[in-house]
């Protein structure tokens, strides 16, 4: 089994996390990605051939640039595996906001 191609193994480091938030919003290239962090570029460059293997992120070259982007469709099996989590947790909020309302009714 390789793990670097797993989604989860890929989001369980927190540099891989900051990495897909910076590219969230934009394109960049390596380069651009690596001058956020305070490590070497090729330790950088490991975490985009991780999350490119496990296809979180995406290529496309330009010139002599890659640029890097995010593969939100990827990033479903992540949601997919939240939601349950998020509606219990919607849930309880919901429990506790009913009880706080009827705590300051008293």
């Amino acid at each position: 089994m390789n793990l670097r191609r797993d989604v989860f193994q890929a989001i369980a480091d927190p540099t891989r996390r900051a990495i897909l938030l910076l590219v969230a919003t934009q394109t960049m290239t390596a380069g651009a990605i690596a001058a956020n962090f305070d490590t070497a570029r090729p330790t950088v460059s490991k975490h985009l051939q991780i999350l490119t293997e496990c296809e979180l992120l995406g290529q496309e070259q330009n010139g002599r640039e890659i640029y890097y982007r995010l593969n939100a469709k990827n990033m479903k099996q992540v949601a997919d595996f939240i939601e349950p989590f998020r509606q219990l947790w919607d849930d309880r909020f919901n429990k506790l906001e009913t009880i706080m309302k009827n705590y300051k009714s008293k």
